[in-house]
């Protein structure tokens, strides 16, 4: 059994817990590992949030920068600048609260300036996966910020993933650098209740070190804070339905990722971040229903 909390978004809350949680995917990027710049334009980004929140969606998580294995991530002199991040995302962030005020918008970035100004149009959610330490003013300025936020775990950045050495446990690992990492960034003035964890499946994890992450997933209970876990397409999910020697591509990867999702709300996730909604909806209505 999970434990049940209520994380706090400022204007309001969400309880976490009783069934498990879907936060919907949309990538206003041109180069997204998974949809290739389908929802590129304003106009695409939004029509794309209101299908995944009109399949089910509890949360729709909008992005405008491409943190796939590889890319080279900065706060200085970046491939994607703040003002371009914010370009892309802020008008989707507006309309979506436009034609649906009541949709749960998280805005997915590691910069501090693209958080405020997402937050500023409507976003209830910063969803950062460096885990607050890219952008040296993040964690206060959340601290300033009346919103949830996401924590996530990774290691290195994404143009350093294939030479970071493996460690002897990664579970212990993540388990005590998230702890650090939450610790932080309380001592800078992030409220506890507005605190989520992403254990960051796939971001700095060799390939064979992320099975254990999801069997152990359970393990990260032990933090007492809401969890939330994203498994979607990744390439790990590949490795796993590879068949003569070659990983499954992105679009044979659904059922595998169904899979796993449901592994991890029976582990104790709280919240699955996924691209498939619908699919993910019912296959976690049933997890929830049979897991009591």
């Amino acid at each position: 059994m999970r434990p049940v909390f209520t994380w706090n978004l400022g204007s309001r809350s969400l309880e976490l817990g009783k069934r498990t949680l879907v936060m919907g995917i949309v990538n206003v990027t041109p180069d997204s590992f998974s949809d290739g710049g389908r929802h590129f334009t304003p106009d695409r980004a939004v029509a794309r949030s209101l299908e995944l929140l009109g399949e089910g969606a509890d949360i729709v998580d909008i992005g405008g920068e491409s943190t796939r294995p590889g890319s080279r991530v900065a706060v200085e002199n970046p491939v994607v600048s703040a003002h371009e991040e914010l370009r892309r995302v802020l008008p989707v962030i507006s309309e979506v609260k436009k034609a649906k005020p009541s949709a749960v918008v998280s805005i997915d970035t590691y910069k501090a300036r693209v958080a405020r100004g997402a937050v500023e149009v409507g976003a209830e959610i910063v969803n950062d996966v460096s885990g607050f330490t890219w952008d040296p003013e993040m964690k206060e300025t959340l601290a300033s910020l009346n919103c949830g936020v996401v924590l996530m775990h990774t290691r290195g950045r994404p143009d350093e993933w294939r030479s970071l050495p493996s460690v002897p446990d990664l579970v212990l690992l993540v388990r005590r650098e998230l702890r650090e990492r939450v610790d932080a960034a309380m001592m800078a003035g992030v409220k506890r209740d507005h605190i989520s964890l992403d254990p960051g499946l796939g971001f700095g994890k060799r390939m064979e070190e992320n099975y254990p992450l999801i069997r152990r997933f359970g393990e990260f209970q032990e933090l007492q804070f809401p969890l939330l876990a994203g498994v979607s397409r990744k390439s790990l999910i590949g490795r796993a339905l590879a068949k003569d020697g070659k990983d499954a591509g992105i679009v044979d990867r659904g059922f595998g990722t169904l899979g796993a999702e449901v592994v991890l709300a029976l582990k104790g996730a709280h919240i699955i971040r996924t691209h498939a909604v619908k699919a993910s909806v019912e296959a976690l209505r049933l997890a929830d229903l049979a897991s009591g």
